[in-house]
């Protein structure tokens, strides 16, 4: 079924979905999006990824190097809905453009390749999803392929996320004869032609229609057994109709009790139009999900996504682009027109709305006006930033901002001219403001700018996108990784006094601290626990908070090189004040130097970031690449076979994979791949981080 774009203000918004796709790297969404784009008559000829010709992987690099970098918004219309829709970065490098579209998406689609079934980063991106509340339906693409099996892909679905997969379609053939679907709610046969044309519907192959019922069977009680209201039809009637089918199982999916899972081949035209049904079956609207919440004056509220309530935004992403600066935002409530005048939250400043765009990745139409439910981007707004709250200047809503994750490696760059020496700051500027996930800073010690990011990856791509943007010649040192350091034994009883007097009211703060290990400290989050002991009103609790404070700043650089401090446990014993110079400032102050004292007193350790590392490569290849990993300091955690290639799973210091992909390649003969996910911090031992820059 192909339909016409109409206006975004007239599509009611119960027939509104906000979506995303959420896939690992190469599973297929890229190719889902633009099969989605082209049935629904967004677009008149079907992008390819290997041709360069796919809409919503614009960018240069992106069609360079064949993935998905940059998370691409785009819009259509299917059976009368507007489908707003996110194709995301399937590469670990960039999750946290994935965390910023979930913040602000209503549901999503999860691809699976159907011979990998779950690869690492869809587990990550499920995770993810997770953490937001956001409905799902699984869709197990490239059934054409040699390996591909349905059963199995399901199968991993359910033991490695740890959801109740609800099948509702059987393939018709395998591999390269897969033709189509057995539809299990209708008991129909949806065949496609060999030249990806429509689909035919007739009944189910004779020699397909006892499994077809047995798997009907399976899903009527694999449904009941989540839904009430399906039981009791099932209890009474021993069966389940369609409607009952389809209304449980639209629960099932908001809920996040069960996952509707389809089956298909993008690049094939196979399984597209069940799936865009599916989209506008199970998904929810922007009505049927909670209200959005915020705080005024730090009291929480809600408000509902009604057209007519005061306007409230949430800025997910900003564009520099050659006609100005793109500000893409969702519209949680309320109505803002061209010309408006916004409040930036957060930042407490007012902006004005220039234009309103209908996006559709880098082509976009111009519209009057936003509401309540839409996904869109503005030009005119200056300086919000990802994470901005937007609201009426009227009524203002914080709106809680997507998490941004720490960097973990680092390089340092210049310009190859002195000249260039502003432009390329200016450029790392606009770069941090897009990405918030990159940080720049100026090295204390050598006054080298260091660029920040996710990954190796993640800064190739930011370098090169200011070499192509800018034209500048920008020299690169080697990446270095983002360090902790520890507590391993610490120290009790450290005593400091503070006292300072230059005339008139002085300082005066006398505490006394306890430093101990804290457990977690590798789990990759930086972990502090303060607590007071002090009894009798010794140390008054405005004081105690300063110490807190104190400790905090403290925590910033290590004894041992300078890298922030985590796993630590500090404990308030005793202290002593002064009845005219104690003062916040003065405790704030003693606590950062005693602190600090004690990290010195302490043994500490060094921690480094580790990765896992999901290294696929053919069964020849398989003890070269495993005495390659223990050459990495690599700890394999386990190995399985799957149609001529082996799967090894390790864990690796991050330190140790810069350059692994073309070690890879040459031990492989260009065959091997490799995938990462963050796992956390451990022990670096001594010397280790002195990488052999030719391993």
């Amino acid at each position: 079924m192909r339909t016409d774009l109409r206006p975004l203000t007239t599509t009611p918004l119960d027939h509104v979905r906000n979506l995303g796709i959420l896939a690992h790297v190469d599973a297929g969404k890229t190719t889902v999006t633009e099969r989605m784009l082209y049935l629904t008559g967004a677009t008149h000829k079907r992008g390819e990824v290997h041709d360069g010709t796919t809409v919503t992987d614009f960018d240069s690099q992106e069609r360079d190097r064949g993935i998905t970098i940059f998370a691409a918004a785009v819009s259509c219309v299917w059976d009368h809905h507007r489908i707003n829709l996110i194709d995301t970065p399937g590469h670990v490098d960039f999750s946290d453009e994935v965390e910023r579209s979930l913040r602000v998406l209503d549901g999503a689609i999860a691809v699976f390749d159907a011979v990998a079934g779950v690869e690492p980063q869809s587990e990550s991106v499920w995770r993810q999803a997770d953490r937001h509340g956001v409905p799902r339906i699984a869709f197990v693409n490239k059934l054409d392929r040699a390996g591909a099996d349905l059963d199995t892909a399901v199968a991993s679905i359910r033991d490695r996320l740890n959801t109740v997969p609800l099948v509702v379609q059987l393939p018709i053939g395998r591999e390269d004869g897969f033709t189509g679907v057995v539809d299990l709610l209708r008991m129909r046969a949806l065949v496609w032609a060999a030249d990806g044309g429509a689909f035919t519907e007739g009944p189910v192959p004779e020699d397909l229609r006892e499994e077809a019922l047995r798997r009907r069977r399976a899903l009527e009680e694999a449904v009941a057994e989540l839904h009430p209201a399906a039981l009791e039809e099932f209890c009474a009637e021993t069966t389940l109709g369609v409607g009952t089918m389809t209304t449980a199982l639209r629960d099932l999916t908001r809920s996040g009790e069960g996952v509707v899972v389809l089956c298909g081949s993008a690049y094939r035209d196979r399984g597209m139009e069940p799936l865009l049904d599916a989209v506008v079956a199970y998904l929810p609207s922007p009505l049927e999900v909670p209200p959005v919440r915020g705080t005024v004056d730090g009291a929480e509220r809600e408000r509902a996504a009604d057209p007519a309530a005061p306007f409230a935004g949430l800025v997910f992403k900003v564009n520099s682009t050659a006609t100005g600066r793109l500000t893409y935002l969702r519209v949680y409530a309320g109505t803002i027109r061209k010309g408006d005048t916004v409040l930036d939250v957060a930042a407490r400043r007012t902006e004005r709305i220039g234009r309103i765009l209908r996006v559709r990745a880098d082509r976009n139409t111009d519209v009057d006006r936003a509401r309540a439910g839409d996904i869109v981007a503005v030009v005119g707004l200056k300086s919000a930033r990802p994470g901005a709250s937007l609201s009426a200047p009227d009524a203002p809503l914080l709106l809680e901002p997507p998490t941004v994750a720490t960097p973990v490696v680092s390089v340092a760059v210049e310009a190859r001219r002195s000249l260039d020496t502003d432009r390329l700051a200016s450029a790392l500027a606009r770069l941090a403001e897009e990405d918030p996930s990159l940080a720049v800073r100026t090295d204390p010690e050598t006054g080298q700018t260091v660029l920040s990011g996710m990954g190796e990856l993640h800064l190739e791509v930011a370098v090169e996108k200011i070499r192509r943007a800018q034209g500048l010649d920008i020299a690169v040192g080697r990446p270095r990784v983002a360090c902790r350091e520890t507590v391993v034994r610490g120290v009790s009883g450290l005593v400091y006094r503070h006292v300072k007097q230059e005339g008139g009211a002085g300082q005066f703060a006398h505490v006394v601290l306890d430093v101990a290990p804290l457990e977690a400290a590798c789990e990759g989050t930086d972990t502090f626990a303060f607590r007071s002991t002090v009894t009798g009103g010794r140390v008054p609790q405005e004081y105690v908070r300063a110490v807190e404070a104190g400790c905090r700043d403290a925590l910033e650089e290590g004894p041992l090189g300078g890298h922030p401090v985590t796993g630590v446990r500090v404990t308030l014993t005793d202290g002593a004040t002064h009845p005219k110079d104690s003062s916040e400032m003065a405790f704030r102050t003693a606590a950062r130097f005693a602190l600090r004292e004690a990290l010195r007193a302490s043994a500490m350790t060094l921690l480094e970031p580790v990765v896992e590392v999901t290294v696929t490569v053919p069964d020849g290849a398989v003890g070269g690449v495993l005495g390659d990993l223990a050459a990495r300091r690599g700890r394999v955690l386990g190995s399985t076979a799957r149609a001529g290639t082996a799967v090894i799973t390790a864990t690796v210091p991050l330190a140790e994979l810069f350059g692994y992909a073309s070690r890879l390649r040459g031990r492989t003969q260009g065959r091997g791949t490799f995938t990462t996910r963050p796992a956390g911090y451990a022990p670096a031992p001594t010397g280790a981080l002195a990488v052999n820059p030719d391993r």
